[in-house]
């Protein structure tokens, strides 16, 4: 029964069960994935904090959650193997990769709209042109 589920390339055959054939493999790399996702985050939180203004911490913000939340997703992916789930966290995953960084951009374009200048630029490089 088992050769004959190896070769059936029905979802069936796979369902529940890792890309990768070793569980310890899947184990060790998820937990990698897991760990740089949660460290990504951590930077992400002290760039909030220690930051000097509203750009950066945008910037820091945007960039670390972005890639924190991909990496944690891909860990997940690959504890859940060969399922439903994983088709799941790809879908959730996509949407973050698409919505976060525009909704940052989003942001940081109301602010600038608003009149909210970055503390570190001199008033002569800033661009005061109207836009249409």
């Amino acid at each position: 029964d088992e050769w004959i589920a190896a070769f059936n390339p029905s979802l069936e055959a796979w369902a529940g069960k890792s890309i990768i054939t070793s569980p310890d493999v899947a184990g060790i790399l998820s937990a990698c994935l897991l760990a740089a996702g949660s460290i990504f985050v951590l930077i992400g939180a002290f760039g909030l904090v220690r930051l000097p203004d509203f750009y950066t911490r945008l910037h820091a913000a945007g960039i670390t959650d972005t890639l924190g939340a991909e990496l944690i997703l891909i860990g997940l992916m690959f504890q859940a193997g060969f399922s439903l789930v994983t088709v799941k966290l790809i879908l959730i995953s996509l949407f973050i990769f698409f919505t976060s960084p525009t909704a940052t951009h989003a942001v940081a374009n109301a602010a600038r709209v608003m009149g909210l200048k970055p503390m570190l630029v001199p008033d002569k490089d800033l661009d005061n042109t109207e836009e249409a």
